[in-house]
């Protein structure tokens, strides 16, 4: 007969034993890595925050679960070093102010003859613009560059040579942009932040290769085609006329005969501030 004492000491064993085979039964077998809650490294995964937000703290890796439901979530295995280091970000075509704020930027140069005559109207204004200026230029006159620097307004990477980035290869592309960058940075001590495509026509590589360096996207919104000489009164009707609040405004001071984009600033620049607008330049 047994003992009071082997008989608890066998219920116990029987209910370890029981709640092991539930436990069992409740988990099933192994579940199958099916890939569709591992996110891979070279999959397409969640952007990067942008400068102005905070980076995030990897978690920490989360014991498996393998009667939670499968989901697809960033794996916390993807640590920040592998995550991509910048945001490809669309351009900029217009200030998110609803205030009479406007940006001027200025294309093509820096030019010997007609940049220093704009830095004078821009001057008398107290107006601060962006100069998207073209490399092989701005080698040719680092004066200039350096001028428009020490006058407080934004210098900005318009590729080396001004072509169609969309006809180039992508290590031509990034050459476009990587010189002029190191170029501008040379003559002002800064590097650009602001970049421009020629002709406003994007592309995917000109895109990466922009953030990749550093910079940042910008188009506009209000365009006079002052490049093809409209003439003085049709540039000066067409910015007039298209001005909002936040426009970004594009005007040339490179690339051939500006006199008549010059003539039309002495104009409508007085008739914008009068009308109470202002002018900045994005950081």
């Amino acid at each position: 007969m047994l003992s009071h004492h082997q008989i608890m000491s066998r219920r116990l064993l029987l209910s370890v034993a029981g709640l092991t085979l539930l436990s069992a039964e409740a988990c099933g077998a192994p579940v199958p890595n099916t890939g569709s809650a591992e996110h891979h490294a070279d999959s397409p995964g969640p952007l990067p925050p942008t400068s102005t937000s905070p980076t995030p703290t990897p978690a920490k890796s989360p014991s498996p679960s393998p009667a939670a439901p499968a989901v697809n979530v960033p794996s916390p295995a993807l640590s920040s070093a592998a995550a991509p280091s910048h945001r490809i970000s669309d351009p900029l075509f217009s200030l998110p102010s609803d205030d009479k704020l406007v940006a001027l930027t200025i294309d093509d140069g820096p030019d010997p003859t007609h940049t220093p005559i704009v830095l004078s109207i821009l001057k008398q204004h107290g107006i601060r613009a962006t100069f998207f200026l073209v490399g092989e230029n701005a080698a040719a006159h680092p004066g200039l560059v350096r001028e428009i620097a020490q006058q407080g307004h934004h210098v900005a990477n318009h590729t080396w040579t001004h072509p169609d980035l969309r006809q180039l290869p992508d290590a031509q592309v990034r050459d476009e942009l990587e010189r002029t960058s190191d170029v501008l940075q040379k003559a002002t001590g800064k590097p650009p932040t602001w970049f421009r495509s020629p002709g406003g026509d994007w592309c995917k590589v000109a895109l990466r290769t922009c953030s990749e360096l550093g910079m940042r996207p910008m188009g506009w919104s209000v365009d006079p085609r002052d490049w093809s000489r409209p003439g003085t009164s049709k540039i000066t009707t067409r910015v007039l006329g298209a001005v909002r609040p936040g426009s970004i405004v594009l005007n040339h001071d490179g690339g051939g005969d500006r006199s008549q984009t010059i003539a039309a600033m002495r104009a409508y620049l007085p008739v914008l501030i009068e009308d109470g607008y202002q002018f900045t330049a994005p950081r």
